[in-house]
């Protein structure tokens, strides 16, 4: 991939801005701990699905003991509905004991800790990182993802990998919004099958060869 023109990068980035400038995570959450479950529950799963299940989740588990002593069987039905729910249940139970014995309950606030607890990778841990505890970080889910790719910003195939590539090219205090309206560009306009770009704010500036137009 040739460098990225620094002006392309800033002028795409200012458009989304105000095109979405409230964009934030779907993601219901109160606390550090509400939104790492989120974001474990989140994977295969769509934000609004996850957002049902947290709303009576989080009214029962209030704290890493809480998950660590649920019995794994009444967990697994509780999440059901968000898919892969014995992987989940089995995480997030661990996640709460290490929590727990390593933390003294608390969500760690480095990406160093908590990429070492079940279930939890550098996406789940940047997305804490970001939005809670205010620190630099690039969370690339699957429509930063895609959006990426299509605007030539990244071109490899591992999430950690995009990450690292977005970070040479963005500016560090704009990490976390670029995530964040890119992520909500993806979820409204530039979506997986056939991208809405007849309404994108974009449009001219991408070169996507999955460009699509729909009739009015």
């Amino acid at each position: 991939m040739n460098a990225m023109p620094e002006e392309r990068v800033k002028k795409i980035l200012s458009l989304l801005e105000k095109a979405y400038p409230h964009a934030a995570l779907v993601l219901h959450y109160k606390n550090p701990l509400e939104l790492l479950v989120a974001t474990i529950l989140a994977a295969q799963c769509t934000d609004e699905r996850v957002n049902k299940v947290t709303e009576t989740l989080f009214k029962k588990y209030k704290s890493a003991k809480d998950y660590a002593s649920t019995e794994p069987d009444v967990f697994e039905q509780e999440i059901r509905s968000t898919g892969f729910y014995r992987n989940k249940a089995r995480n997030i139970i661990a996640c709460g004991e290490e929590l727990v014995e390593r933390f003294g309950g608390k969500v760690p606030d480095t990406m160093e800790d908590l990429v070492t607890l079940s279930g939890v990778g550098r996406k789940t841990a940047s997305v804490l990182l970001g939005n809670v505890f205010g620190k630099p970080a690039m969370a690339v889910d699957t429509h930063v993802f895609r959006v990426s790719h299509r605007l030539e910003f990244a071109k490899a195939n591992d999430p950690d990998k995009v990450e690292q590539e977005l970070c040479k090219i963005i500016p560090q205090d704009k990490w976390m919004r670029s995530c964040l309206v890119m992520g909500t560009h993806g979820r409204r306009t530039c979506i997986a099958r056939k991208p809405i770009c007849n309404a994108c704010v974009i449009e001219k500036l991408c070169n996507s060869s999955d460009k699509t137009y729909h009739s009015k």
